[in-house]
């Protein structure tokens, strides 16, 4: 076979991998790119797999999960809940980040607008994005209940990006809390986590207000964000690191079997509990476990990424960070949307309940990435600096952005 036409796309991949490597400074920690490309790529593979679709008479999409047929998929769920490994490098990286910028003079409050402006430009951009598609995808005969199964799943993983900020917002108040007491700030946001989760399975649960599960949120997906400062301000070491894996390990066991939380980290169709949303005790075991290895694991994990063949894709996966996680929904519905007019794909538009469904959903995935890349290669401008966007033209899409927001919700 004649492979000649391979060999312009391997030297351009090979030019891209030495550009990289020679691009990239001696001191960066390889080792907490390569954890928050992992935790970031989990979020679409997650997403991708344990999603899916029904097709009603209409022709119109709605949500479901394969979980809700296939339970003992749940273990692939903690594999795939990577958040609290976020969280930690997220904590890593603001003290870093944080020292550099005082080193440097400049003030706190900059830093964190910094922070929080790179956060806000995509969100803004996919929902305004979006805004401006819908009437047009209805125009097209998209029925409604399709948009709204759309907008929910292009809105669903943007409530990271908000409590992401609120954390990113606490990281000097973290910063004092790990210097003077190491890694034991987390433990009394675990234990609010811990109350609030009786309150509201335990036996007072009839006479428990549902919103009082909300005050989980911030405890609980700051709990890893502090152990990352902690980390970061090397108050986290391999003892401590060891307790963090097998007490969580230990504390998910012991929630799984004698409390009987669900098994599943990601929210089922059909069930009235849910592990993420807002985080669970279980959740939080499962990050400290995840945590404790991430620190054990370190040292390994620089000294593989100091192949440039490994090194590259991390460092490309980073510096699309944003990009993935706002628009990777849209890549599945870029597929599924268009397959609801054909009628009954196998892996798109099919009721996820035969082993069927699995193999075709896997052969779909490729297909969703090719999308993701095709699509990032225009949206990833978004999270660049807005420069030359006028004052009406930012206004023009918060606008249409919480326009989408409110379709989302089922607000409009």
């Amino acid at each position: 076979m004649d492979i000649a036409f391979l060999t312009p796309l391997k030297d351009a991949t090979s030019k891209t991998v030495r550009t990289i490597e020679d691009r990239t400074p001696a001191d960066r920690d390889r080792a907490l790119d390569g954890l928050r490309a992992l935790a970031l790529l989990a979020v679409p593979l997650g997403h991708w797999l344990l999603g899916g679709f029904t097709r009603d008479a209409d022709g119109a999409l709605h949500n479901t999960s394969p979980l809700s047929t296939f339970g003992t998929l749940a273990p692939a769920s903690w594999v795939l809940q990577l958040l609290g490994i976020f969280f930690l490098v997220g904590g890593h990286a603001s003290v870093l980040s944080l020292r550099r910028a005082t080193e440097r003079d400049e003030p706190v409050r900059a830093w964190l607008r910094g922070r929080i402006l790179r956060l806000g430009r995509p969100v803004l951009g996919v929902t305004a994005v979006w805004a401006m598609l819908l009437p047009v995808l209805y125009g097209l005969g998209v029925p409604e209940a399709t948009l709204r199964t759309g907008a929910t799943l292009v809105i669903q993983p943007l409530w990271f990006v908000g409590v992401y900020a609120a954390v990113t917002a606490l990281t000097p108040y973290c910063l004092w809390a790990a210097r003077r007491w190491g890694a034991w700030p987390a433990a009394p946001l675990a234990a609010v986590v811990a109350a609030v989760d009786f309150l509201r399975y335990g036996p007072f649960a009839e006479a428990v207000p549902g919103w009082l599960s909300l005050l989980n949120l911030l405890p609980g997906w700051l709990f890893a964000y502090q152990l990352g400062v902690s980390w970061g301000e090397r108050r986290l070491g391999g003892r401590t690191a060891w307790s963090l894996l097998l007490g969580g390990a230990a504390l998910f066991a012991a929630l799984l079997l004698f409390f009987h939380y669900p098994a599943s980290m990601v929210g089922v169709p059909g069930q009235d509990r849910t592990n993420s949303h807002p985080p669970s005790l279980l959740v939080l075991a499962l990050a400290a476990a995840q945590s404790g290895a991430a620190v054990l694991l370190r040292d390994r994990l620089a000294r593989l990424l100091r192949r440039p063949v490994l090194w590259a894709p991390v460092t490309i996966v980073n510096l699309s960070a944003m990009t993935v996680l706002c628009w990777h929904q849209t890549a599945m519905l870029s597929a599924a949307v268009p397959a609801s007019f054909l009628g009954e794909i196998p892996g798109l538009t099919t009721r996820p309940d035969t082993p069927v469904w699995i193999l075709a959903r896997l052969a779909w995935l490729p297909v969703f990435g090719v999308a993701l890349l095709l699509i990032g290669r225009t949206t990833r401008r978004f999270e660049a600096p807005w420069t030359g966007v006028t004052r009406a033209r930012r206004a023009a899409a918060a606008l249409l952005a919480a326009g989408f927001a409110a379709f989302a919700l089922g607000l409009a």
